[in-house]
């Protein structure tokens, strides 16, 4: 909801940061690190460490910003890269709840969880397949001077909204229930928009 607003400020962050010999990083290598990190905060949350999952999160999503910003600054730039970067990314987004619900062991929280991972699966394929059709249609990032490779149209839940509510989850795990279907609930709506706006944007002509 708030990305595009947030995007030019934290680009601007994450650029002024890549100096010295972290530019000498590839970001690839950013990116696998990123991706340990965010496995090590789902292991730290199935064994309840809840506290230390919070941080090593925290950690893993300044860790994905910065590998783009040291992409972008070094001209390092690729599909492949960016390919790794979202398959990583929903490696972590699916490990910690999936840790979280193991660390409960309750019933109703392995449905609730079930219920929020049906979510984002109904939500990747709202936006990933009208990303591809609007690169096809040359209507995609590039046209639109966007920084990321693919565009993404808007809806309410997004990446800033994601690490609030993953934030949340690690520090109350006994909200576990009410929070993980609240976002399920968020996400179901953010599809629904997608959906709604290439009903409205994508009429074959």
């Amino acid at each position: 909801m708030i990305d595009k607003t947030l995007r030019e400020s934290k680009d601007a962050l994450f650029t002024w940061l890549v100096r010295g010999p972290v530019r000498r990083i590839h970001p690839t290598v950013v990116t696998v690190l990123a991706a340990v990190v965010g496995v090590a905060a789902a292991v730290a949350a199935w064994q309840s460490a809840y506290l230390a999952a919070v941080c090593l999160w925290l950690v893993n999503r300044a860790l994905d910003g910065l590998d783009g910003a040291i992409a972008r600054v070094t001209g390092t730039q690729s599909d492949l890269g960016s390919y790794l970067d979202i398959m990583l990314d929903y490696v972590v987004y699916a490990a910690i709840p999936l840790g979280l619900a193991l660390a409960s062991g309750e019933s109703a929280i392995l449905l609730a969880l079930a219920v929020l991972l049906g979510s984002f699966y109904l939500n990747s394929a709202s936006w990933m397949y009208l990303a591809a059709v609007l690169e096809k249609r040359n209507a995609g990032a590039a046209s639109r001077g966007e920084t990321t490779s693919v565009t993404m149209p808007a809806g309410l839940i997004e990446g800033a909204e994601t690490i609030v509510f993953y934030t949340l989850f690690l520090l109350f795990p006994n909200a576990l229930g009410l929070l993980f279907t609240l976002m399920a609930a968020l996400v179901l709506v953010t599809a629904g928009q997608r959906v709604s706006w290439a009903l409205r944007h994508m009429k074959d002509e």
